[in-house]
Formats: C-alpha cells, sequence, structure tokens
C-alpha cells in the first residue's frame, strides 16, 4: 500500500475544509437573518423621529411666533416615545452620532453599525417625505424643520455648539451603557427624553439642536437647502466620538483584583 504525499493529503483536507466551511453569501445572509428586525427597529424609530417631530415645527394657526419650547417639547417626549417602544430591539440610537458613540463603547460591530447608519438615514429621509404628503404647509418651500445656525454666528461657533451638546447626548448615553448602571433601566426613555428637551432649548435658537446628521440631512435633501449642513455631520460626530472616549477615560469603573 503507498502512502500519498503530504501535498496530496493537503489538498484532500483543503477540499474538505471548504465544503463544511459556509459561503460568503451565505455568512452574509445568516447575519441579515439575525439583524434584520434590529436594523428595521433603527429605520422605524428614525422615521418616526422625523415624522412626529418635525411635525411640532409646522407653524401652529393663531400663533404669528412658533412657541419656543413647543418643538423643543415635541422632538423630546418623541424620543421618549421611540425609546419606551424600541429600546429593548436596536437600542433606539436613531442617530448616527449616537451609533459612532455606541461602536467606540463597543456596543457595536462595525458591519451592524453601517447598516445603522444607513438605516437611520433612510428612515429620516421617508419620515420627513411623508410630513411633506400630509402637511397643510408647504415643507419645501417655507424649508420648515431645517436646522441652520444663527444669523449672527460664525462657522466655528456653529461647530462647537454642535460638538458639545452632542458630547452632553454622548455623555448621557454613556452613562446609560455604565455597567454601574445596568440595573436601572426602568428610568431610560424618561431621561433620555428630557435630556434632548434639555439641550434642545439651550441650542435650538443658536443652531437648531440638530445633534444628529440623519435628522438634519430628510430636511436638506428633501428642500435642496445645502448651506452649512456639512456642520451637522462634523459636530455630532466629534461630540459623538469624544463622549466614550472622555467617559472610559475619566469616570468608567474598572475592576482591579485584589493582590
Amino acid at each position: 500500500m503507498t502512502i500519498p504525499a503530504a501535498n496530496q493529503m493537503a489538498n484532500v483536507i483543503q477540499g474538505f475544509d471548504t465544503k463544511v466551511q459556509p459561503s460568503r453569501m451565505k455568512i452574509m445572509m445568516n447575519w441579515w437573518s439575525v439583524q434584520f428586525k434590529v436594523i428595521v427597529s433603527e429605520f422605524t424609530t428614525t422615521m418616526l423621529l422625523l415624522f412626529l417631530g418635525c411635525m411640532t415645527t409646522i407653524p401652529l394657526d393663531g400663533f404669528d411666533i412658533h412657541p419656543p419650547m413647543y418643538s423643543a417639547i415635541g422632538f423630546g417626549t418623541v424620543v421618549l416615545f421611540n425609546i419606551a417602544s424600541f429600546g429593548h430591539i436596536s437600542g433606539a440610537h436613531m442617530n448616527p452620532s449616537v451609533t459612532l458613540s455606541a461602536l467606540l463603547w463597543g456596543n457595536l460591530t462595525l458591519p451592524l453599525g453601517i447598516a445603522y447608519v444607513i438605516a437611520q438615514c433612510l428612515g429620516a429621509i421617508v419620515g420627513y417625505g411623508l410630513l411633506v404628503v400630509v402637511s397643510p404647509v408647504n415643507l419645501i418651500e417655507e424649508c420648515i424643520c431645517m436646522t441652520t445656525p444663527h444669523p449672527n454666528h460664525a462657522v466655528y461657533q456653529a461647530i462647537i455648539v454642535e460638538i458639545i451638546l452632542s458630547l452632553a447626548l454622548g455623555f448621557i448615553n454613556c452613562s446609560v451603557w455604565d455597567p454601574v448602571n445596568k440595573e436601572k433601566v426602568d428610568g431610560i426613555p424618561l431621561r433620555l427624553g428630557f435630556t434632548i428637551v434639555a439641550l434642545s432649548l439651550a441650542g435650538g435658537p443658536l443652531t437648531g439642536a440638530s445633534m444628529n446628521p440623519a435628522r438634519s440631512l430628510a430636511p436638506a435633501l428633501w428642500t435642496g437647502n445645502w448651506s452649512q449642513h456639512w456642520i451637522y455631520w462634523v459636530g455630532p460626530l466629534i461630540g459623538g466620538a469624544l463622549a466614550p472616549i472622555i467617559y472610559k477615560l475619566m469616570w468608567l469603573k474598572k475592576e482591579k483584583p485584589y493582590v
């Protein structure tokens, strides 16, 4: 009896391994089947954020001036609703800045993070588009729900405002993800919803308090108004990236074994 050469044996073994290992397409299909509901959740929450949130920016009959707290409370309570309804499914990020924070924190893989951002942007575009269809006011002509810097603001000032607002939002998200608070989950929708209200009241008159590239993308796309739109990507993404880095360095407790 002859013994096969080593390279022949390797080829045989490699052939068996190829049959056992799933194809790349099968791996992608398995991944999609697992993550499909999560990604749809992000699409749905961001769609509702733009549809319901921007609905609160439509001028009210009988009011010459839009009530200044109306939209801030509206967006905050929509966030509260979304997190209460979908937070247990996808985290209800609704925001590429929050997704970037979660990615740097370690809560998301890069492929899922990319899928989140795509779903958020598409959901925002669809949500604002639906509002265009049902609104009694021409949202496109009047650029309703656009985020624009204050006329007296320099570009660097608007960027700084968006960075700090997004940094604050990132801090409270990191607090929610902190293992120290893992048992304190009941009040998360309230905490995050009222945070959006507070940050919107503070930054709304200055930059529109976007803190969310997807939220600014949809009105800009539908109205065709891209003036200084890049600010609402650069500012929130810088703030969203800084939050988990600073929180981990300064405040995250690390278990150290006793010697």
